[in-house]
């Protein structure tokens, strides 16, 4: 990975990895819960022989990024987030986003409330949330196992629970979602170092607490927050593994039906929730050809 680096975006200072020129188009990459923007390793190279200045920002709240002073976690600061960072890299039209997990939530409010800054985007493992949230007291029980942690973040056991025996809840995580892949030691140990301190961890949980509870909003990012749940207009390649063990892929079945016009859906065979780490190769052929596109 190359080095990292630091840029102020929306009143926030980001720790972010960069490759290729940049005066190339723009190839925003953002990570979700619990990774880190070391997840991109792979793509960021990729990116950048096809012609983009590719970057992957930590997100707010992950070390090395910043806590925000607002206490915003809603969906929508991030959305806001990853608009002013398209700013501050001198991004134009041409620039592209993609996202993974919470990474791809923020893709469906950032491209949706600013159209004009994103000419294609790629979104991995949670689908549009305008159907997700709509369907979520229909699923079956199975769903409802996975989604344990969303209920445990919702409570005061949260920070304590998730920091017990070293953190061992990311372990599980990481094993339960991406049952096959084997490596993620190096990708777990990241994402400890950067949830370590109880203030960075406690804002990862956040993320969760705001996505239940619209009394953590801030009316700042309303417009972002409204993007969320619609249908917009920047063309998205959806990518999800048919083995994910965070969102089954039989709930991702309708999720082209919340995707705008122009937009595509694949399962991955044989992934689970990280399918950019477990299949690298086959992933970035994905994501370049519909980039090209």
């Amino acid at each position: 990975m190359t080095e990292l680096k630091n840029i102020n975006a929306n009143g926030l200072d980001f720790g972010y990895f960069e490759a290729g020129p940049a005066d190339a188009p723009l190839a925003l990459c953002l990570h979700g819960f619990p990774d880190t923007a070391h997840s991109w390793r792979h793509l960021l190279p990729a990116l950048a022989d096809a012609g983009y200045h590719a970057v992957a920002p930590f997100l707010r709240g992950y070390a090395p990024s910043g806590i925000p002073a607002d206490g915003a976690y809603q969906a929508g600061a991030i959305a806001a987030d990853a608009n002013a960072l398209h700013e501050a890299f001198g991004g134009d039209g041409d620039a592209v986003l993609i996202g993974h997990d919470w990474g791809a939530i923020a893709t469906y409010g950032a491209t949706g409330s600013a159209p004009e800054r994103w000419r294609r985007a790629v979104t991995m493992s949670v689908p549009p949330l305008g159907g997700v949230l709509a369907d979520f007291f229909n699923y079956d029980y199975g769903q409802f196992k996975r989604s344990f942690y969303i209920f445990l973040f919702q409570t005061p056991l949260a920070e304590a629970g998730a920091a017990a025996h070293d953190m061992a809840l990311i372990d599980g995580l990481w094993r339960d979602w991406s049952p096959g892949y084997q490596d993620a030691a190096e990708d777990i140990a990241h994402v400890k170092e950067s949830l370590r301190d109880p203030a960075h961890l406690a804002a990862a949980i956040g993320y969760y607490r705001a996505l239940f509870d619209p009394s953590r909003h801030v009316a700042a990012y309303a417009a972002e927050q409204e993007a969320i749940t619609a249908t917009g207009e920047t063309p998205i390649l959806y990518l999800h593994g048919t083995d994910d063990g965070c969102i089954g892929a039989d709930v991702v079945q309708g999720a082209k039906d919340h995707l705008p016009a122009g937009s595509r859906m694949e399962l991955v065979e044989g992934t689970g929730h990280f399918l950019h780490l477990e299949a690298p190769e086959r992933i970035n052929r994905e994501v370049l050809a519909w980039l090209a596109g």
